[in-house]
């Protein structure tokens, strides 16, 4: 069965959700776009495929998708999400979820009532490093060290907190999902975070430089340095985890170097070439064809936003914060 593929907000990272859509021809067609400009709309329909729309009812009743791909930027959800699964459609949403906690709650109590498969797009957690390492007897995680460096103004909506939540609930949210992802959930959080090169730039309010320290009562420790102050036109994205019995060493999340924790013995180099929008996909799909829930569920989006803005508040305060 073909399921049929609509998308909300017809920007960039929409572009790279119509592509995994088409690499996942002809089990995923993409029937429409909604936009509130009509020109953009329709030249990303021009570009993608799909009919374009400037109402979501409207396109939900005309091409009657069966999946949503929900891709606003984090200030523009007004219950657009909510309202597609009162009619039953299934739910991708881009990170983060929202920009407080009761928003993104109310989108997985609307996905829980209605029963559709709703996800969150922490596609990290879909690169071939990270699954293999998941898959490894690595033993209990100790310490988790990440690190994310760039250097671009982005769109106008991304510079400004009110709209994007700043650069640490736009970019260094996946690195916070793949501490709960391969880590646990902390309990507690301190945080540093300023803006140092982007004063003089009109409209940016947001962090340029970033750390964040999570801590576990039973001693694990996470640790997160970013920056929007690097190399310009350089995406500099890395991780380490060390386990009781593997280091794990990741350039992305399709490559890694594996080095077991005994010595003498030899490390793995785990490489892939997986599009993790197209694996993401791929799971949602299969996630609706088989009626069970999604790898990455809205609850899951929610806990990671949660951590998010837990760090946020643990730097604006200036003090460490309990999780639990």
């Amino acid at each position: 069965m073909t399921l049929r593929v609509a998308i909300l907000g017809p920007g960039g990272i929409a572009a790279r959700h119509a592509a995994a859509v088409r690499a996942l021809a002809p089990d995923l067609d993409l029937v429409g776009v909604c936009g509130r400009d009509p020109a953009r709309a329709a030249a990303f329909a021009h570009t993608h495929g799909g009919a374009p729309f400037t109402d979501l009812d409207r396109m939900i009743g005309a091409v009657a998708p069966d999946l949503l791909i929900v891709a606003l930027p984090p200030f523009a959800h007004r219950g657009e999400a909510e309202q597609a699964a009162r009619r039953g459609v299934h739910l991708l949403v881009e990170k983060p979820l929202a920009l407080d906690i009761a928003t993104a709650n109310r989108m997985v109590a609307a996905a829980q009532a209605s029963g559709i498969v709703a996800a969150n797009g922490f596609m990290y957690r879909f690169g071939d490093a990270v699954r293999r390492w998941k898959a490894l007897d690595t033993g209990r995680p100790a310490v988790f060290a990440g690190a994310f460096h760039c250097n671009a103004l982005h769109a106008d909506w991304w510079r400004e907190e009110a709209k994007s939540g700043g650069q640490l609930l736009e970019q260094i949210i996946h690195l916070i999902d793949l501490v709960r992802h391969c880590v646990g959930n902390p309990d507690s959080v301190y945080a540093r975070r300023g803006n140092l090169f982007h004063r003089a730039v009109a409209g940016y309010d947001i962090e340029d430089v970033s750390a964040i320290l999570f801590g576990w009562d039973d001693g694990r420790i996470a640790t997160i340095n970013a920056s929007n102050a690097s190399v310009p036109g350089v995406w500099h994205k890395s991780w380490s985890i060390i386990a009781e019995r593997m280091t794990g060493r990741f350039t992305g999340w399709n490559d890694a170097e594996f080095t077991p924790a005994t010595g003498g013995a030899a490390s793995q180099t785990a490489t892939g070439t997986t599009d993790p929008f197209v694996a993401q996909l791929a799971d949602i799909a299969e996630a609706i064809r088989d009626r069970r829930a999604p790898a990455v569920p809205l609850a899951e989006g929610a806990a990671t936003l949660r951590l998010a803005l837990a760090a946020r508040q643990a730097a604006d305060e200036g003090r460490e914060l309990r999780l639990t």
